[in-house]
């Protein structure tokens, strides 16, 4: 039979780009086909408040884009991508005034902790686990897999503190509240309640990935690290077609096998009779977790942060304590928005100028909510922010609300607004979407998922796609063999 193509892919993000390298890179032929006007999926630009502000819409700090062990390994600096490393990668600050740090140097980070004790701790537990940073991002950035076994002492150095939750693993190794704080921030992106396990593991890989790559922007804002890939790929000969909304797979161009960077609750849409009904029914009990509540500002000059120290950084946790920051996300979980938020803020145009005019600043913020929350948001995000920065709300020229069905309207895999592809809990972090060998393929051998939904799950890295691809390749070596 003759294919069109070896392979098409569904979803120009980053994960679907990256499963269109690796398979150009194998000498197959690849399309990707993208529903929207653009690339991109989280790591689009745009100027969604006023002209000359450019806002990134989802994704916009990169630690695990630079640290990639795949997207590392491209030649993306080649193609446009220029990286930015803020002074401090991130700031905490206090309702005193002052900030804990995390900085690149980890004694520097433990100067800025509460006792000398605490400092003590941070440096025994962190210096270790930088050191083992390229073991460790190459074991945790993918699937289970024996491979995961060939450093035991830098995985078991790991994987003890990181199957604790949040709180116990804070309250254990830290007495006071500014190292406790720190920890529940880097924590909470993981949008599990800090009560429960696997949740330090996320602020772990965070701040060992702060000191060991820093937590750098994308010059131009996070669009050039798509568009850079992009551009890699068709180098190789790869095809993009935007503007392609598929809706049922079967209508697609003949082709060997089918990547789809989508979630399961759109895969049993678009894929239909390709897939058994069994199959069908256990992606149905995916779970999705949390949303996300969005405002991007257009600021008539920078955050007046009470701490001067939070100017130096890319990005700021708003909640001062483990404390206040766990009842946010527990209610969060309960199914209520939090009545006094976390929230994420990043400040990119401090650090590059192409992101707002001569003088003007841009802000990025966002906190969790109940998935599907139709709640605003924005009142409570202000005051936080207000909280620490007084003064802040005047220096608004602009605002950009984004609440969670606009974001699945923006982009149909934030399910509810869930921006990571499904709860990142114990039994679905390794085993997302089910528990399978191979977690990308389906029971249908030339269909495969690449999306977040898939390990290692959410964040700017590719590995999904990296991962589904390998399983491609594997299968389209098999039917190659067998046809000789």
């Amino acid at each position: 039979m003759h294919y069109r193509y070896d392979a098409i892919v569904i979803g120009a993000g980053p994960n679907g780009l990256a499963a269109a390298a690796v398979l150009a890179q194998a000498g197959y032929s690849v399309c990707v086909f993208e529903a929207k006007e653009t690339i991109g999926g989280g790591a689009r630009s745009m100027a969604l408040t006023l002209p000359g502000f450019l806002h990134d819409v989802c994704s916009a700090i990169h630690p695990l884009a630079l640290g990639s062990p795949f997207l590392r390994t491209l030649p993306l600096e080649q193609h446009g991508l220029d990286w930015i490393q803020p002074p401090i990668p991130l700031a905490h600050p206090t309702e005193e005034g002052s900030a804990v740090l995390l900085a690149r140097s980890v004694e520097e980070t433990a100067e800025t902790l509460d006792c000398r004790e605490d400092a003590r701790v941070y440096c025994r537990v962190m210096k270790p686990l930088v050191d083992d940073w390229p073991v460790l991002s190459q074991a945790l950035l993918g699937p289970l897999r024996p491979q995961m076994l060939t450093h035991p002492l830098a995985l078991a150095r790991f994987g003890l503190k990181a199957l604790r939750s949040t709180c116990g693993l804070a309250r254990q190794l830290f007495r006071g509240e500014r190292a406790r704080a720190l920890f529940a921030g880097l924590a909470a992106h993981s949008m599990l309640p800090l009560e429960q396990m696997p949740g330090a593991a996320f602020g772990l890989v965070l701040a060992i990935a702060g000191h060991a790559l820093g937590w750098p922007v994308a010059r131009g804002g996070s669009q050039q690290i798509v568009e850079a890939l992009a551009a890699y790929i068709r180098s190789l000969g790869a095809e993009i077609v935007t503007n392609a909304v598929i809706e049922d797979l079967r209508l697609l161009p003949s082709s060997r096998v089918v990547l789809c960077d989508v979630t399961p609750r759109q895969l049993i849409r678009m894929a239909g009779s390709m897939l058994p009904e069994s199959y069908q029914r256990a992606l149905e009990r995916y779970r999705y977790g949390p949303g996300a509540f969005k405002i991007d500002y257009a600021l008539d000059g920078a955050v007046p942060w009470k701490a001067a120290e939070c100017l130096r950084a890319g990005t700021v946790h708003l909640g001062w304590s483990l404390e206040e920051i766990a009842l946010s996300e527990r209610q969060c979980g309960r199914g209520e928005p939090p009545t006094r938020p976390y929230v994420l803020l990043a400040q990119q145009s401090l650090f590059d100028a192409t992101r707002a005019p001569a003088g003007k600043q841009t802000v990025w913020a966002y906190c969790h909510v109940p998935n599907g929350s139709s709640f605003d948001m924005t009142e409570r995000i202000e005051e936080q922010i207000e909280r620490f920065a007084p003064g802040f709300r005047e220096r608004v020229l602009a605002r950009h609300v984004t609440s969670p069905a606009q974001l699945e309207a923006y982009n149909a895999n934030y399910i509810g607004g869930d921006i990571n592809g499904g709860s990142a809990d114990l039994l679905q972090l390794f085993t997302r979407p089910l528990p399978r060998l191979v977690p990308y393929s389906t029971p249908n051998p030339r269909l495969y998922l690449c999306s977040s939904s898939t390990p290692p799950g959410g964040g700017v890295h590719g590995m999904c796609g990296y991962y589904a691809a390998h399983a491609a390749l594997r299968y389209l070596a098999d039917i190659e063999k067998r046809s000789r």
